[in-house]
């Protein structure tokens, strides 16, 4: 479900006509729907209702301070996993008390900002990370919450880069270990209260089976170490929970649910979840303009003035993307490699795409791009990254100015020249 449609050949976000925005902003640009992210929130809520739980938006997925700050007013909670997300979350409205840190690399320092902050708890990735969290806090003079991530070693059936829950990869800890690191946590480091277990399997998870699989694993866990005398209170259950961006057919969050509770329930926990790509992939969507039509011996060139910097998902996953005209178009269909002007091959959005008849100054639309898109943006080529615009009904608002090309070399200096 979102709110971008075409109607008799333009496209439209909510009640806005997406050219005209591009009028206003230039190309290439995100626009995003308010209407469609929080309505996969409140579906993200609503399906876990029955049970307590903290429903934390996943900041990496799109870490505009507009987007938090939308969510921040539904009572959504931030998954972080650096300094700078401690502080977009709590600068987009976001309690502490409602903020986990997540990531397998943080500093002292950015452990010691999170606590003065007092987020509500860090999930852990191995004892040298426990050991030195238990030091801070003590420093501090402060109790941490933490959990535990457990790698509960499933397999989600998804991009090999987005797995995060096998035995091979670097996240948690592998679980025929994890029993023995939990009580050793408990009973050694007295600044830690372990009341939580985490795990996160990966992303665009389009079937509920791997989840289920895991979480059969992590009751057995749970009641082991209740045995032992930990006080268990938290299950943070991770997200990855799928969106279509062709033919994929992932479950809604209350078929999603209806799977994982019943096996939940029994322990008698706070269910946390770290929604990112769900609540705002299809959310979003990159609009740029055709440079040139290329037309070669074996095959044809669309070329956009956005490129790989903007968008790197096609060339990094070889992910698909929709890519649609935003406004009428001639007839006819042509076939034609989507491309931008970065030098490089891999700069592409789409080979092989059946798409209108074009001409130079169309605009296009790659769909489903409000995840993992600005969020992993770059500068690459010296390229300016694009302006953010955010949709609510009728209106439209800049939420990110395109940047300037003194924003290129801001805080950079050449020796012995002032």
């Amino acid at each position: 479900m979102h709110y971008f449609a075409v109607k008799k050949g333009w496209l439209w976000c909510e009640n806005v006509r997406v050219v005209n925005i591009a009028k206003k902003t230039g190309t290439p640009v995100y626009i995003y729907s308010h209407r469609t992210l929080a309505e996969h929130y409140l579906k993200i809520n609503a399906a876990f209702s029955g049970i307590e739980n903290l429903i934390c938006y996943s900041l990496k997925a799109n870490s505009s301070i507009a987007v938090i700050s939308s969510l921040a007013k539904l009572g959504a909670g931030a998954d972080i996993v650096s300094g700078g997300e401690l502080y977009r979350a709590l600068r987009a409205g976001i309690p502490a008390r409602k903020i986990v840190y997540a990531g397998v690399g943080k500093t002292s320092e950015e452990i010691e900002a999170a606590l003065k902050k007092g987020v509500s708890m860090f999930n852990i990735e191995s004892m040298p990370e426990a050991e030195r969290i238990n030091s801070i806090a003590g420093k501090l003079r402060k109790k941490a919450n933490v959990a535990f991530r457990v790698n509960p070693d499933v397999d989600p059936d998804t991009h090999h880069y987005i797995t995060t829950g096998k035995k091979e990869n670097k996240f948690g800890i592998n679980i025929s270990l994890a029993a023995g690191l939990f009580i050793r946590a408990h009973k050694k480091l007295k600044n830690l209260n372990v009341t939580g277990v985490h795990i996160h399997i990966g992303s665009q998870i389009t079937k509920t089976g791997a989840y289920v699989e895991a979480l059969k694993k992590i009751t057995v866990l749970i009641s082991k170490l209740r045995a032992s005398g930990l006080s268990i209170t938290s299950l943070n259950i991770g997200g990855g929970l799928g969106i279509i961006y062709s033919n994929e057919k992932p479950s809604t969050p209350a078929e999603f649910a209806e799977r994982v509770l019943p096996v939940i329930r029994p322990l008698g926990v706070r269910v946390i979840m770290e929604p990112g790509r769900f609540i705002v992939g299809n959310a979003g969507i990159l609009l740029a303009k055709v440079t040139y039509i290329k037309k070669g011996e074996n095959r044809n060139f669309v070329i956009l003035d956005a490129g790989m910097n903007d968008l790197i998902r096609p060339s990094l996953y070889g992910a698909f993307h929709n890519i649609i005209p935003a406004q009428p178009a001639a007839k006819g269909k042509m076939k034609a490699d989507i491309v931008g002007p970065i030098c490089e091959s891999g700069d592409f959005f789409g080979k092989n795409r059946v798409v209108p008849v074009l001409k130079e100054g169309q605009y296009l639309a790659v769909m489903s791009a409000g995840a993992y898109g600005f969020s992993m943006a770059s500068n690459y080529n010296s390229r300016r990254k694009p302006a953010e615009v955010l949709v609510k009904d009728k209106k439209f608002f800049v939420v990110r100015k395109r940047e300037s090309y003194e924003d290129l070399t801001r805080g950079e200096c050449i020796p012995g020249r002032r």
